[in-house]
């Protein structure tokens, strides 16, 4: 099951409060504020600073 555009609207980055978008691939979450890359796992995204990676 795919992350729901409900959850998504709700979501934010932990770090700097800014909007998440989904990747195409659905791997992960982007941050549009500081491009942290939060991973996706068995469909629950997993919002914890330490598990991102910074996105070029």
């Amino acid at each position: 099951m795919p992350i729901s555009a409900e959850l998504l609207e709700i979501l934010r980055c932990p770090a700097c409060r800014a909007v998440v978008e989904l990747k195409p691939d659905g791997s992960g979450l982007r941050c549009v504020g500081c491009h942290r890359l939060y991973p996706v796992r068995d469909d629950i995204p997993v919002m914890l600073i330490d598990e991102a990676t910074i996105d070029e």
